[in-house]
């Protein structure tokens, strides 16, 4: 992954973070996503996956 790509799941992450309302049922999309998006930046599977995001369902 290169910086721009970085830098873009980067902001798409803020920008999720901004548009958080605190209730758990409406966030929860949300929340997936980032999720998501952070364990794309930080290179994250789960544990014994060969399979990225397989193993827990996200």
């Amino acid at each position: 992954m290169n910086t721009e790509q970085k830098a873009a799941i980067e902001q798409e992450i803020e920008q999720l973070k901004k548009s958080l309302t605190g209730n758990m049922f409406t966030d929860m999309d949300i929340r997936d996503r980032i999720h998501n998006l952070e364990m794309q930046l930080n290179g994250t599977k789960p544990m014994d996956s060969h399979f990225d995001c397989i193993g827990c369902g996200s």
